[in-house]
């Protein structure tokens, strides 16, 4: 018995990945991989729209930074690839969390460094630590106070 192959003709159509249409209403700003996250919360930054924080949660607890997005009516992109922001607000609000230049790399979507980025190892810093005994002070001073 000779088995028919089956012709489907109907296209599939293959999902793009958010951002690399080039439709859309954000330019989104990659800081960190998306891989080390197990969640993620949007946060606006200022006022509604215009300037918008995708944080992450690893699987440690903590929270970081993943990606920016800003509005494109916001922002612009130059002749060289470069995401210039034309907000005062925003700009100033990016420049004290990213260094460096935001290069585009496909469509709608751009890379930058964050301004400090601690690796996960490294942590708790001399400074998390000298914090946290302070703090550890302070609730056991309200404890006896009471």
């Amino acid at each position: 018995m000779a088995t028919k192959k089956r012709v489907s003709t109907a296209k599939r159509s293959i999902r793009k990945a958010p951002g690399t249409g080039g439709s859309g209403k954000f330019y989104r700003i990659e800081v960190r991989p998306k891989s080390s996250f197990v969640s993620f919360r949007t946060q606006d930054v200022g006022g509604k729209g215009g300037l918008e924080r995708l944080a992450g949660k690893r699987s440690s607890g903590s929270w970081a930074t993943v990606a920016w997005l800003v509005d494109k009516k916001h922002a612009r992109v130059s002749q060289s690839g470069e995401l210039m922001i034309i907000d005062a607000n925003e700009r100033a609000s990016l420049k004290k969390a990213l260094r460096g230049k935001i290069l585009r790399v496909k469509a709608n979507l751009f890379k930058a460094h964050p301004a400090r980025n601690v690796p996960e190892i490294a942590k708790p810093t001399p400074a998390m630590k000298r914090a946290r005994n302070s703090n550890i002070k302070k609730a056991q001073a309200a404890r006896k106070r009471r």
